[in-house]
Parts: structure tokens; sequence; C-alpha cells
């Protein structure tokens, strides 16, 4: 069964930031912006996209599946690597273009394909006229090169 989704179009402004019909704003692509958090934690895992077929398919199978822009194609998170994420919670901003899934992030906690718990290890810092990136010091749960 995929699930369908209202169109926003014909919502007002009032029935898409106030009312109760799920009605995700896709981009020109066909894709709505997806931060993942950790259940409990709000950590931020990781950013990426869904178009309405993995948003269809993390609904209604309840683990969350993302379209890879790099591959154009829909992936389960998790799929290869075993760190899947299962959904707790979704939830769309107030005019329905952006998604948050909370999540449980299984395995052995990693989000990243890095092998880190969060794709966001680094900060960015301010140096001489420029910026550069550090790391904050997340370690990797697991190995890559022996995962992918």
């Amino acid at each position: 069964m995929t699930l369908t989704f209202a169109d926003p179009k014909p919502l007002s402004h009032e029935e898409l930031e106030e009312g109760s019909t799920f009605a995700p704003r896709f981009d020109a692509h066909g894709l709505i912006a997806v931060l993942a958090i950790e259940a409990g934690t709000n950590t931020v895992l990781m950013f990426a996209h869904m178009n309405a077929e993995a948003l269809s398919l993390t609904l209604e199978t309840g683990f969350v599946h993302y379209w890879s822009r790099s591959r154009g194609k829909i992936w389960k998170k998790g799929e290869t690597s075993g760190e899947l994420q299962k959904v707790v919670e979704l939830r769309t901003d107030c005019d329905q273009d952006a998604i948050v899934v909370v999540v449980e992030q299984m395995g052995r906690g990693a989000a990243c394909h890095t092998g880190r718990k969060s794709c966001f290890y680094r900060r960015v810092v301010p140096s001489g006229g420029t910026a550069k990136l550090e790391d904050i010091g997340l370690p990797r749960l697991f190995d890559p090169a022996e995962v992918y």
C-alpha cells in the first residue's frame, strides 16, 4: 500500500499552518528536507531528503527511508550497515516544507556513514580571515571500510 498525500496548493494559509491535513510541500525536484534526531536526547543525527515514495514507506513500515540525491534512488537507512532508524514520531514544520523525524537509532548507534553517531561531528571555526573545520571528538562506532 502506498500512502498518498494531500496537495498543498488548494489549501489556504490557515489550513496549511493550522489544519489537520498533512500536505507536504515537496520542492521542484519532488523532495522535502528531513532532519533526523534521536529520541530521548534530541541529538541531531543527520540531514537528508525524502520524496513522496520514501515518506510513504517511512510511514508504512515504521523505519526511515530517504531519497539519495547522489544515487538517484530510495534507500532504507541502515539496510547495509545495520544502523536502522525506527520512527518514534514524525513532525512537519508550520508550512509543511520540512520534516523532523524522531528516531530510535538502532545497531551500534551510528547514524553517519563515517561510523559516527551523528553526521554533525565537526564545527566551523573562524581562522585568520577564513574558516576551518574542527573535529568535536565523536568516536567512530564502526569502521566504514568493513561495512560498505
